[in-house]
């Protein structure tokens, strides 16, 4: 993938970005169906920081105002969700204070964006199981469990540290990780989805399926959350270990692909005719790829950055909706939560971040924020 096939994508996504500032307006976006248009969900959703992180993205890619403007208010409202008691805010804090309060103080120096992102850090710290060192996943009546997906959140973590100095928040970060690492991966780089321990002593009892098919098969998504969230882990902490599973991991997910590279629902299927694919799981992966091609020794970064244009391409030129201006969004063919079959073959925000995610990184893209 050459440097103009990669400045052709980019200025595709300022101009359909720029055209979903307008359509999607006021809304609060997760899902889009076969008519392409998203819908509105709760701010307390954990896809709320998605679009604002995209718009983020967008403007210190490009330095349009228009991002910035839209952009600018989402910190503030989804803190308001910690001062009452009816929102569902869980450990996803780190998706959505990440790309918004965060980045918004990375590209502005905002300071009300540094206390919000250290606000939803300290919110996320206490959610920690010290006696089964992890961090408790959603509310309810499972304080014993944990998923995948947090590897993503803990970034959170480590970005506190850095700000304030205060080493507690990064040692919540590697605690979590080494349990991710030592009972969520499978020998040979799958993962699992949920963990459950006893809330009391810490013991770990047994994983189960979640999002994914069943409790040993292979969710696609989740094993992309985990390929990047170890990747994100290794660059904050510079712990071998940690590279070392995101490898480990990516290697089973660029094995597991189909021809077009962009995996079904699950890898682990009876059969996969008239399974949906996921471009979510796809984006996610391929902008991990690259956080591991950053990180390997020269000659182990071309096996990484090809596997990720492999994917990129695929999504570029079979999945996006580049010749559909009416549509809202960027990928098409994204699942969410295929055993409910909640959010199937459609559109979904933080497919088309992640997307955006990784051709900004290809372009140069230096304020990460995961």
């Amino acid at each position: 993938m050459d440097s103009a096939y990669i400045a052709n994508v980019m200025e595709r996504l300022d101009h359909k970005v720029t055209r979903m500032i307008g359509q999607i307006g006021e809304k609060c976006p997760h899902f889009a169906g076969k008519d392409g248009k998203y819908d509105s969900t709760g701010t307390d959703w954990w896809t709320s920081g998605f679009w604002p992180g995209l718009l983020w993205l967008m403007h210190d890619m490009t330095g349009g105002a228009q991002y910035r403007d839209a952009a600018w208010h989402w910190d503030e409202t989804l803190e308001r969700w910690f001062s009452g008691t009816s929102g569902n805010i869980h450990h996803d804090v780190g998706f959505q204070f990440l790309a918004t309060a965060v980045m918004k103080h990375k590209l502005t120096g905002d300071e009300e964006g540094q206390r919000r992102g250290l606000v939803a850090a300290n919110y996320l710290a206490a959610r920690y199981n010290p006696a089964g060192a992890f961090i408790r996943a959603w509310n309810g009546d499972h304080y014993g469990w944990a998923i995948v997906d947090c590897m993503m959140n803990i970034s959170l973590l480590f970005w506190a540290s850095e700000t304030t100095g205060d080493p507690r928040y990064r040692h919540i970060a590697i605690r979590h990780a080494e349990t991710t690492m030592r009972h969520g991966i499978r020998d040979d780089g799958s993962v699992k989805h949920i963990l459950s321990f006893d809330p009391s002593s810490g013991e770990y009892i047994e994983n189960l399926g979640g999002q994914g098919a069943a409790a040993d098969s292979s969710w696609s998504r989740g094993t992309a959350w985990a390929l990047h969230g170890f990747a994100n882990t290794y660059r904050h902490s510079g712990d071998e270990r940690f590279l070392d599973a995101a490898k480990r991991i990516a290697h089973y997910f660029v094995a597991s692909l189909p021809d077009d590279q962009v995996p079904y629902w699950d890898f682990r299927l009876d059969s996969f005719e008239g399974e949906p694919r996921d471009s979510s799981a796809a984006a996610i992966a391929a902008s991990g790829l690259l956080e591991i091609a950053d990180a390997v020794p020269g000659k182990e970064k071309h096996a990484y950055l090809a596997a990720a244009h492999r994917i990129l391409r695929s999504l570029t030129e079979r999945y996006a909706t580049w010749d559909e201006p009416e549509h809202e969004a960027i990928l098409r063919h994204g699942t969410g939560h295929k055993p409910q079959n909640q959010f199937v073959d459609g559109s979904l925000i933080y497919g088309d971040y992640y997307y955006a995610e990784a051709f900004a990184k290809l372009s140069g893209w230096k304020h990460r924020v995961y």
